[in-house]
């Protein structure tokens, strides 16, 4: 029943031109892109790449990469204006930032934060189309070192070593990086398999930011997000936020952020106001899943094995960055995993609820007839009624026999890096 419940849980919150195909050399704006020192230095470059675009697959894909962290920049940057704590939870994923802390945030209003999540995810959009532009066939081959790639997190108009991403990546999962000048380089020679990870990954981010912009969370914002942005004028500032502060650490390290987190679950009661928005998150997740396929063909048809992002079972070693090698049999499992998304996403099969027998969730229905979203009364039942269906339903073993080709890491761990 456990495992049911939290695959149930999990669904509900997941929530070309033609170019000449040949070898292509990194393009010298590519390596400033890459190793700037400030905003200014690096939006030139990518404005070059960017122009360079339409008759050149390198410059397409070093720009596409460039888009994809400026939107994420965009995003570290609307948070930081406003005073963000992140919550450090992996239940809140597009909150999980490393932003610092700002000790003069700006009021916040729910507005001005639709207004950051909807340029956020139209600049993964403009990336995942400039991606998608580089010709399957092109010969990519981009060295980059992730401790000398970032972007700027606290809006002073500089790329510092702790916002680099590989920084980045070490405070999502609570490790940590050394950013001082002798540190080793983290580099990655990214090729044409590696643009569709990149792509794929930001079509799982739109999917993300279209299914909170299809809904109005205005209640919710005015009733929690005070544990988000303690310092932003928010309406219970001044009642519920402690006046010390006490703002650092996770959710479940403080009696009155976890105390606004059960306020924020309960608030999860969404009108639909752009029910597009919530049909356009459905489409994101399939070509996220499209994408993934081809990635892992152009993967497995890789013949080198020259500091690889993503390993293919052919390709032998340890990943710098996981510490994990990859088999033919995770791999194998990985794709069953993706027709089994495919599935429920189309409604071929449908996802079980732990207290309904015989009858299971169509999620293809879920997003396409979109009704509010009550997060509690879709995990207890009620919400969830009008999407059962009786057909194929999804069962605990499916996902056992998945999770056990994925060894003592866990699918979840695999399933994070290769997207």
């Amino acid at each position: 029943m456990t495992r049911i419940a939290g695959l149930m849980a999990a669904a509900l919150f997941l929530c070309l031109p033609s170019f000449p195909v040949a070898a292509a050399e990194m393009p010298a704006a590519a390596n400033t892109l890459f190793e700037a020192k400030t905003v200014s230095e690096r939006n030139t470059a990518l404005s070059a790449l960017e122009a360079a675009a339409p008759n050149d697959p390198a410059s397409a894909y070093a720009a596409g990469a460039g888009e994809f962290f400026t939107a994420l920049e965009i995003l570290a940057s609307g948070l930081h204006r406003h005073g963000f704590e992140s919550p450090q939870s992996f239940m809140l994923p597009l909150m999980r930032l490393p932003v610092p802390g700002n000790p003069n945030p700006e009021p916040l209003t729910y507005e001005e934060f639709r207004a950051i999540l909807v340029a956020f995810r139209d600049r993964l959009e403009k990336s995942a189309a400039t991606l998608a532009s580089v010709p399957a066939g092109a010969d990519i081959g981009m060295a980059v070192d992730l401790t000398r790639t970032g972007i700027d997190l606290n809006e002073d108009g500089n790329i510092a070593p702790d916002e680099s991403i590989a920084a980045i990546m070490a405070s999502l999962s609570r490790g940590g990086v050394d950013a001082s000048d002798a540190a080793p380089s983290l580099a990655f020679r990214f090729d044409r398999a590696d643009g569709y990870w990149l792509q794929g990954y930001a079509e799982f981010l739109m999917a993300q930011a279209d299914f909170w912009l299809a809904h109005d969370f205005k209640a919710m914002f005015d009733g929690s997000f005070h544990m988000l942005f303690p310092r932003a004028k928010l309406p219970l500032q001044d009642a519920l936020v402690p006046p010390d502060g006490g703002m650092s650490g996770s959710i479940f390290a403080s009696e009155w952020r976890f105390a606004d987190f059960i306020s924020l679950v309960h608030l999860v009661n969404w009108p639909v106001v752009e029910p597009e928005r919530r049909q356009a998150a459905r489409r994101h997740l399939l070509e996220m899943i499209r994408l993934s396929r081809e990635d892992w063909k152009a993967i497995r048809a890789e013949t080198d094995n020259d500091r690889e992002w993503l390993p293919g079972p052919q390709q032998k070693g340890v990943n710098p960055l996981t510490g994990l090698e990859v088999g033919e049999e995770q791999v194998q499992a990985w794709l069953t995993a993706l027709t089994m998304a495919e599935d429920l996403l189309e409604g071929r099969v449908l996802l079980p609820h732990f207290r309904i027998a015989g009858k299971g969730i169509n999620m293809k229905r879920f997003f396409d007839e979109p009704k509010p979203f009550d997060l509690v009364l879709s995990i207890t039942g009620p919400a969830i009624a009008p999407y059962l269906e009786s057909g194929k339903i999804l069962t605990s073993e499916d996902f056992d026999q998945i999770q056990r080709e994925f060894g003592g890491a866990g699918f979840l761990t695999f399933a994070l890096w290769f997207n």
